[in-house]
């Protein structure tokens, strides 16, 4: 039995490192390879061609061959830094894009020679996005102008050799959050060397100033949010204030080691879900022709547009949209939250009884929409006014019976026994009389 169990065991032990590794043991991906074609106009000007090219980003060793000759390879050999390592999700939903980087005139070489640039960026929709930097060695030299004006020509079929040598990876591509929450957007970096000369900045999209910087040369700091104990293990994720109408926006994580900058822009967008109710409860009773107004309240929601819909469903039919609905204008509160609400006036007739109200509320925070249903009860109003008058005469004999009446029978009983105490005493005061003769 023992065997067994530590079977099972072993099983679910590979297939849970098999699955956590599928993406780490990926031998090459499909790639769009976006070149560049700079150059000077007559005037002067840079001018810079887009070229878009089909590509593989082929994983291994110095000295492989390439897995698809026809296109542009490449080759990422085994270094420090390993992108495999971080990705999540299938191959199906992985996306890979290559372009050329340029250090500018920055001098700064990693280590030596003369290295040619590019970023490899592959992300997977809402789960991840990282970018990393692919160092290819050449023995060209560079002298007097920036790279870009003297990209190295590269032709379709080409196996480049490149090692990575730094990443940039964030596994909040994107952030949907409601209001006084306090998000953490994240941020990691490596590079494959130790003890490298960093520079983190946070900074937000359309604002002066920077919510965090930190240079590894200063050891100075400067906002919060970020742990500097873990900026030299890679971590430079930051921490938000609780979030207000204020907080939405673009944030952008940026770090630098020379010559090569990264950055992601992650945006966080406030969602706050509506706060449905209707003004009555989910029974309704009323007397037929009798006008009754039902509201729909749709509160603090954020962002703006909530859509509010009465429908009207009559047993065994289905439900149709009302069209004599008015609606309120939004109202904005302080915390720039919203709020809505729609009515109409119900007169119905008896044979309306069994009808079901519903009001359906739909917004950009909800994955469907919220509804709040009422149930109809109509009577007639003549059986209503003999049923208040039978109310009545119920009422009014039992107050007789168990109020009226004994108090009734208690103050006789009192009046007689005073007659027998008066008859008494006056007897008494007789015979005294006689006695006294």
């Amino acid at each position: 039995m023992c065997w067994i169990f530590g079977s099972l065991f072993l099983a679910l032990l590979c297939l849970g490192v098999n699955g956590s590794q599928s993406l780490y043991d990926l031998q090459w991906l499909p790639c769009t390879f976006m070149d560049e074609d700079v150059r000077k106009n007559e005037e002067g000007h840079i001018e810079t061609e887009y070229i878009t090219r089909r590509a593989v980003l082929q994983f291994g060793n110095v000295g492989d061959e390439p897995l698809h000759p026809t296109s542009v390879t490449f080759l990422v050999a085994a270094s420090k830094v390993d992108m495999r390592r971080y990705l999540k999700g299938s191959e199906d939903e992985l996306q890979c894009e290559i372009r050329r980087y340029s250090a500018g005139r920055i001098v700064t070489r990693w280590p030596q020679d003369h290295d040619v640039w590019f970023t490899a960026t592959l992300h997977s929709d809402g789960l991840f996005a990282i970018t990393t930097f692919l160092k290819h060695t050449t023995t060209a030299t560079a002298e007097g102008q920036v790279d870009f004006l003297q990209w190295i020509t590269i032709h379709d079929g080409d196996f480049l050799t490149t090692s990575a040598a730094m990443f940039l990876l964030t596994r909040t591509p994107s952030v949907e959050v409601g209001f006084l929450k306090e998000p953490t957007l994240h941020c990691q970096y490596g590079v494959d060397h130790d003890l490298p000369r960093v520079t983190v900045v946070w900074k937000k999209h359309g604002e002066r100033g920077e919510l965090f910087s930190y240079s590894s040369r200063s050891g100075k700091s400067e906002g919060s949010g970020v742990s500097v104990r873990a900026i030299a293990a890679g971590n430079v994720s930051v921490k938000l204030p609780p979030t207000n109408k204020h907080s939405e926006g673009t944030y952008v994580c940026s770090v630098t080691v020379p010559p090569l900058n990264g950055s992601h822009a992650i945006p966080l967008t406030l969602r706050e879900e509506p706060s449905v109710s209707v003004n009555v409860g989910s029974s309704l009773s009323a007397v037929a022709g009798e006008r009754r107004k039902l509201i729909c309240y749709a509160e603090r929601y954020y962002p703006l547009d909530a859509n509010i819909e009465w429908y009207r469903e009559a047993p065994g039919g289905g439900p149709s949209l009302l069209t004599d609905v008015t609606m309120f204008s939004h109202q904005r509160h302080k915390d720039g939250t919203y709020s809505h609400s729609a009515f109409f006036y119900l007169k119905p007739s008896v044979k309306d009884s069994g009808d079901t109200y519903t009001c359906r509320v739909s917004h950009k925070s909800l994955l469907a929409p919220i509804e709040k249903s009422v149930s109809l009860t109509v009577t007639d109003p003549g059986s209503s006014w003999w049923s208040i008058k039978s109310v009545v005469v119920i009422t009014a004999m039992l107050f007789i019976f168990c109020y009226a009446f004994p108090r009734f029978l208690k103050e006789r009983k009192a009046a007689k026994m005073f007659l027998l105490l008066l008859r008494s005493s006056r007897s008494s005061t007789f015979r005294e009389k006689m006695w006294s003769v």
